[in-house]
């Protein structure tokens, strides 16, 4: 039987650090400290040479049961739709008007935040809102 690998998510953007900070407050997740030797990532970012700098960030599940998140910076702008996108589990359970209000909450949370919300799809039964985050990325509320 073959091991489980340890994966990451790495999303192509224009601002990494600001993607990353997005996604830290949507599922939990952390920056990690900077590199040792530097007291801040500024510190750190202003070490490197100029082009280097603000050119990829990262972000963890404070549980290191969730896959790392590395944003890196492109010089190219998304241009279709995402061929993956990530499913925001926030109605695991739930059925019904019950998982509907759920997923609606989630939603209002993450406006502020910079999300858009595309549409809400509901059967009666099941529900799923995509959505995008402030780079355009498509991902859902499930």
């Amino acid at each position: 039987m073959t091991s489980i690998k340890k994966f990451q998510v790495t999303f192509d953007c224009a601002e990494p650090e600001r993607l990353a900070r997005f996604w830290c407050e949507v599922l939990g997740y952390v920056v990690p400290p900077p590199p040792e030797g530097f007291a801040t990532w500024g510190d750190f970012k202003r070490s490197l040479p100029t082009e280097q700098q603000d050119a990829w960030f990262a972000c963890s599940d404070p549980s290191g049961v969730g896959p790392r998140l590395y944003f890196q910076r492109v010089p190219e702008g998304k241009a279709a739709k995402n061929r993956l996108h990530l499913d925001v589990r926030v109605g695991t359970g739930l059925v019904g008007e019950e998982r509907l209000a759920a997923l609606e909450a989630e939603c209002a949370r993450l406006v502020p935040l910079g999300a858009v919300h595309v549409r809400t799809l509901y059967d009666g039964n099941d529900s799923c809102i995509p959505m995008q985050d402030i780079e355009g990325n498509e991902f859902c509320i499930d």
